[in-house]
């Protein structure tokens, strides 16, 4: 029984520090972007994942017209990487 524990016992240690050190973050981190490109309205100042950035002009479904300079642009929600907060 207990060679069974000292072979088994490590590798469910190693689950473990695995999904705190890195599964869970990465799971609240994509929670917290999601909620973020779905709450976004017209007049945010925003960053693409190219980074672009520009203010939203135009909301549809699924994408968004961003306004950089003289240039609409039209993007995927998805491709908001962040909203900057002035």
């Amino acid at each position: 029984m207990e060679g069974i524990l000292g072979t088994v016992g490590p590798l469910i240690l190693m689950f473990a520090i695995f999904y705190f050190l890195l599964i869970r973050p990465q799971q609240k981190r994509q929670k917290a972007t999601l909620n973020m490109q779905s709450n976004l309205q017209k007049g945010d100042k925003v960053v693409t994942v190219g980074g672009l950035h520009g203010t939203v002009d135009a909301i549809d479904e699924n994408k968004i017209i961003i306004k950089s300079g003289n240039a609409n642009l039209t993007y995927d929600r998805q491709a908001v990487r962040d909203v900057i907060k002035d």
